[in-house]
């Protein structure tokens, strides 16, 4: 698959939406095209030929899949960690995941040069690329988790 931008649709629901939001866009301006067009521009702009090719190539399926026993890297309060999964609960119908992880390293999360608080279990909460919503004081993600290999393959 072509490679997306942040901003691009990465599901044909998100890629269906997004060309809803086109048409009302070029409506407001007064331009008048169909839904079908639409959905041809949005294709276009993902790097597929036709929409047809983007339905086969998009997926609903979300990009994060892990599952208790997997390994998983990442970053915990901007400290890098390799772990395993020790529980996964999805919440808000797939789009969020509850995660509990033990690295296998301890990390510091204390930034303070004359104080250290080593954490070796942590839990989160992630969206469905494996990111956190919630963000350290300099706005940096809490929580980032990339699986590495599945317990179930």
């Amino acid at each position: 698959m072509p490679g997306l931008s942040p901003d691009l649709p990465r599901t044909r629901d998100e890629a269906k939406q997004r060309a809803k939001a086109l048409r009302q866009d070029l409506f407001a301006r007064g331009v008048k095209i169909t839904y079908s067009q639409a959905l041809e521009r949005v294709a276009a702009e993902l790097g597929f030929r036709d929409w047809n090719t983007a339905v086969a190539r998009l997926s609903n399926d979300p990009d994060f899949r892990i599952a208790v026993g997997d390994t998983v890297s990442g970053t915990y309060l901007k400290q890098p960690f390799t772990a395993r999964v020790l529980a996964v609960r999805e919440m808000s119908g797939g789009s969020h995941f509850e995660v509990t992880l033990d690295l296998e390293e301890a990390v510091d999360v204390v930034t303070f040069d004359g104080f250290s608080n080593f954490r070796r279990r942590v839990s989160g909460t992630v969206d469905d690329r494996g990111i956190s919503p919630a963000r350290t004081g300099d706005g940096e993600p809490q929580l980032v988790i990339q699986p590495l290999s599945s317990a179930l393959a």
